[in-house]
């Protein structure tokens, strides 16, 4: 796949970046507003939605769930949260127009990040001179600096994975799945997107709902879950 020319970032090339401290209890902040925020939008999903995004995972059968972690719920919210079909609204969408956060606030500005949250592609390039994460978006050929506590202890340098970010502010997030990522899983995604998506530049593939629903879709299948855990480690001290 042709890949665009790299963006450049000045979110990772501040010179003058906050200290250790700040930044992480900066993404503290943020972090238990966005779960804030997506408790209050899984309340908007019928439960009806959350079984069809699963049985599309080979979560559910009829109107049965069958997991083998219950983390693998993780990726139903995520698609039922940030992804809709052409004819209907994200559930993000709704909760933000419901929503009730004064102007220039944290829960506003998170709430509007999450709603321009993207799924990307990410290879870990190196530890963060203050806290987290600097990756490459393989599919956007831009650098991010990624702050997550769990990520940051346990993500080699070189690593791919596949998450989607949200950025509300100088450091982008993940918006609460990843999946360990091998090149060699194209073949698989290719083969379960729809033919007319091979028709869209190969930048645009990835912003489809399809193709996040096919790394899902795979992970399930492949067990992911005897090899990942969810998990925010204890404060810096």
């Amino acid at each position: 796949m042709a890949l665009p020319l790299r963006e450049y970032n000045t979110l990772v090339n501040d010179n003058a970046p906050p200290s250790r401290d700040e930044v992480l209890a900066r993404y503290r902040l943020l972090r238990e507003i966005s779960k804030q925020h997506h408790h209050e939008v899984l309340m908007l999903i019928s439960g009806d939605t959350l079984l069809h995004q699963a049985r599309r995972l080979g979560l559910a059968q009829g109107k049965t769930l069958i997991l083998d972690h219950m983390d693998e719920l993780n990726y139903v919210y995520d698609l039922a949260i940030h992804t809709a079909s052409p004819q209907r609204s994200r559930a993000i969408d709704r909760h933000a127009r419901a929503a009730r956060h004064q102007q220039g606030s944290d829960e506003a500005l998170v709430l509007d990040a999450m709603r321009k949250a993207q799924f990307s592609i990410l290879l870990i390039e190196r530890r963060h001179q203050t806290a987290g994460l600097i990756a490459t978006d393989l599919f956007r050929d831009r650098e991010v600096w990624l702050v997550d506590i769990g990520l940051e202890s346990s993500m080699p340098d070189g690593a791919i994975m596949a998450t989607r970010l949200f950025t509300p502010g100088r450091f982008s997030m993940t918006a609460g799945v990843n999946v360990p990522f091998d090149l060699d899983m194209f073949e698989d995604i290719l083969a379960e997107l729809p033919r007319r998506l091979g028709e869209i530049p190969s930048a645009s593939v990835i912003d489809n709902r399809h193709f996040a629903e096919a790394i899902y879709r795979i992970a399930v299948a492949n067990g992911i879950m005897d090899r990942l855990r969810y998990a925010e480690l204890p404060d810096d001290g």
